[in-house]
């Protein structure tokens, strides 16, 4: 559990910070369209459930990945 705990807290490449934007706003973008107050069709609301689980799946990874040492 400790060693998961450092790799969030170490230093991200740059790639994965831009991946990492990327990923919130598709969690924001399913995340709104499921939440919204009117009535949707299926389509569209499989479409936000999608991004949602993409958008999150593409967050978490990108936090965890690391710049290796080569010392």
């Amino acid at each position: 559990m400790k060693k998961i705990i450092l790799r969030a807290k170490s230093p991200t490449p740059k790639f994965f910070k831009t991946l990492r934007t990327i990923g919130l706003s598709l969690a924001a973008a399913g995340g709104a369209i499921l939440a919204a107050p009117i009535a949707m069709p299926a389509l569209v609301v499989s479409i936000g459930g999608y991004l949602l689980t993409a958008g999150t799946v593409i967050t978490a990874v990108s936090q965890v990945t690391t710049e290796e040492d080569n010392k």
